[in-house]
């Protein structure tokens, strides 16, 4: 009887393996400078995270430079000009139009958030009735942290397994039910280039989000080790290796159940019930150097949250071939006819390099009303060192990048390392020294 058994489960394995062997992906939808801001939506409720935050329309973020197209890219920003902002400091976050269940999901990411005391950005998705139809954190950090989280969340009564991820990569809790401030069920990478400002050093690179029916994996690829079929659109993910993280579902946590009608989301908030928290504030003590508070410090020190921009170049989302046919070899059309790029106001010079000066006019389509999206996006986070109650465990002290000296007037150089259009500016003052030549002191 033991031996029958363990052939069925042999056979069940193999059965699953030869369909992850088989599965082909054709391309559906494509967000780009073509046509992304036509198709996101700007949130302009009060933040769900009780951020220091004020999350601004489409009209704002072009009129004060916090959103446009520009250098092939899709340039989301903040305020990094206003000291002591009444109303929290502005940002953006925006919401897909188009919401998707299952599928292949391939983001090309030129820059993100710099890993800066007092920010909270994420790239992530979730559906209605948050968190009965789930959300899945891709990109998410707080303050300094260096390494990338991936983090699930569902209603109470989802368990799931990490087979497969990468052995580096830390399990922090296999209970994905969200309740209140519930961390969920986190993966901790030990990469220190898939976040902040390693990411940004190495010039960004791609991450991947396989969702099928039994399972949710994350692959990130450095940009100088992209695989050649995602650059040629026809996207294989078993021949990927291991992902950062991986989460199975099964018996216990359906996935069909807990994740469907995802809409795509990019943010940045400060502080809030995760960043912002006393704990992990407090324990954080390169943050905790710079100000008793973190909204002490974000309201006092714009010039800090410079290096605060996404530059995103493309989302591309696959649906799996029916049968495991053949890809589509073919893009689909960009769902907006309308090419939108960066235009400067009449007195403007040209751009060369983000983040663009407040008051440059960026194109942007006019925001849409904003639909209501529950909750979404908790805290998927603790103390830095200690703090029993929560489920996960104690982050690593995030290391390699000096305190902001909050004296210095001059923004935080935008970039660290190699951009994408292949100018390094490692040196601040040859950055100052430009910008100063370009838009005058």
């Amino acid at each position: 009887m033991h031996f029958s058994n363990r052939l069925v489960a042999l056979a069940g394995t193999i059965l699953l393996a030869s369909k992850a062997a088989q599965a082909k992906y054709q391309l559906d939808t494509t967000y780009d400078t073509t046509n992304f801001f036509d198709q996101f939506d700007f949130f302009t409720q009060p933040d769900p995270t009780k951020g220091f935050v004020e999350y601004v329309d489409g009209q704002t973020a072009n009129k004060e430079g916090l959103a446009g197209y520009s250098k092939g890219g899709i340039y989301m920003g903040v305020d990094y000009k206003t000291v002591n902002p009444a109303n929290g400091r502005k940002s953006v976050r925006v919401t897909s139009k188009k919401a998707f269940t299952r599928g292949l999901f391939i983001a090309d990411i030129l820059h993100m958030p710099g890993s800066i005391c007092g920010s909270w950005p994420a790239y992530w998705m979730f559906g209605p009735n948050w968190p009965g139809s789930g959300e899945i954190d891709i990109i998410e950090g707080v303050n300094a942290q260096t390494k990338n989280a991936v983090t699930l969340h569902t209603s109470p009564g989802c368990t799931v397994s990490n087979t497969g991820t990468m052995s580096t990569t830390k399990f922090a809790s296999a209970n994905c039910g969200a309740a209140g401030d519930s961390a969920g069920c986190g993966q901790q990478t030990a990469d220190n280039q898939n976040y902040g400002d390693g990411f940004n050093t190495i010039g960004g690179g791609v991450y991947a989000l396989q969702w099928t029916s039994e399972q949710i994996s994350v692959w990130f690829f450095p940009r100088s080790k992209i695989p050649q079929d995602i650059n040629s659109q026809n996207p294989t993910p078993q021949n990927w290796g291991q992902p950062i993280a991986r989460f199975v579902g099964g018996d216990s946590c359906s996935i069909d159940k807990n994740f469907a009608n995802h809409n795509i989301v990019f943010d940045i908030t400060f502080c809030g019930t995760w960043a912002g928290n006393a704990n992990v504030w407090g324990s954080d003590k390169e943050c905790s150097a710079l100000a008793p508070t973190c909204q002490q410090y974000v309201s006092n020190n714009p010039q800090a949250f410079a290096d605060a921009h996404w530059v995103i170049k493309s989302i591309n989302v696959y649906n799996e071939s029916p049968d495991g046919g053949s890809p589509s070899q073919s893009a689909p059309l960009p769902s907006a006819s309308k090419v939108l790029t960066l235009v400067p106001d009449a007195t403007a010079k040209p751009q060369t390099t983000f983040p663009p000066p407040l008051g440059t006019t960026l194109t942007v389509q006019p925001t849409q009303a904003v639909r209501q999206k529950g909750d979404g996006q908790v805290w998927n986070g603790q103390p830095q060192q200690k703090q029993p109650q929560q489920s996960q465990p104690q982050q690593k002290q995030q290391q390699q990048k000096q305190s902001l000296d909050s004296s210095n007037t001059a923004p935080k150089n935008p970039w660290n390392g190699q951009p994408w259009n292949g100018q390094s500016w490692n040196a601040r003052r040859r950055l100052n020294a430009i910008l100063a030549s370009i838009y005058g002191s």
